[in-house]
């Protein structure tokens, strides 16, 4: 079994928003990630979705969306992005029919070893143009990750995986209060999206940072084609996965 991840799908299917007004890149983006996810992606395995998934406003904007997501291969854990106005409820989205989708908010689902923590995150304190709003909103995203963290560690997690939406650090920064928090759990793996220029690619946080490895998958960095975190041979079912709720 193998768990993988890819953020920032962008669909639109209610409201027929035509991505590639953001660059050549995005034309017929859906086709691509279909038909590289069916390619590589088994019945079996785990993808990791960290936010901005369709641009739908409220839950009936984005069903047709989220079924295109649910009838895809593999079992899916979300998070919500900055875009998710649909994510209202986890409630209602827990009983919203599909089959292969989950939600991760303040709280974590376990597989095997793994324990798969998130939030949606926030701007980083210091970025220009951010607010106190902003900083109060960063610091309730890592309240919200330690509920995540707390719940893995609880159920004796011993390896965890975390999602975020926004980016861990400012542009060409290696630490922030958030990548503090993350040295605190055995935490092996970051992923995130948000970020949609080659400068800001080229500034991300990547790579092994005091044994976590970072990575930013945003479709369009990874050209639309989900990216292999982990090969798992000990885990063979993916509905043996099941989730944790954090003590709020």
């Amino acid at each position: 079994m193998k768990i993988w991840a890819i953020a920032d799908l962008h669909l639109g299917e209610a409201l027929h928003k035509p991505m590639a007004i953001f660059g050549a890149h995005w034309e017929q983006h859906t086709q691509k990630l279909k038909k590289a996810w069916e390619a590589c992606i088994e019945p079996e395995d785990v993808i990791l979705l960290p936010g901005d998934l369709s641009w739908g406003m409220n839950l009936a904007e984005a069903y047709k969306d989220l079924a295109f997501i649910d009838a895809l291969p593999g079992k899916k854990i979300c998070i919500k992005g900055n875009h998710d106005y649909w994510w209202q409820s986890l409630r209602k989205l827990n009983n919203s029919g599909f089959k292969t989708l989950l939600f991760l908010q303040n709280n974590t689902f376990i597989l095997g070893k793994w324990g798969i923590c998130g939030t949606r995150g926030w701007l980083c304190p210091g970025q220009e143009g951010t607010t106190l709003q902003d900083e109060k909103l960063f610091i309730r995203e890592i309240k919200r990750l330690k509920l995540s963290l707390e719940a893995a560690r609880r159920e004796g997690a011993e390896e965890l995986l975390v999602m975020l939406h926004y980016p861990p650090t400012l542009g060409g920064q290696a630490q922030s209060p958030l990548t503090t928090l993350l040295k605190e759990y055995p935490v092996k793996q970051v992923v995130y999206g948000h970020l949609h220029d080659t400068t800001s690619w080229e500034k991300a946080l990547k790579g092994y940072q005091e044994g976590i490895l970072y990575r930013l998958v945003a479709a369009d960095y990874l050209e639309f084609k989900p990216l292999c975190l982990i090969e798992d041979r000990t885990i063979n079912d993916e509905r043996n996965i099941h989730e944790i709720t954090s003590c709020i």
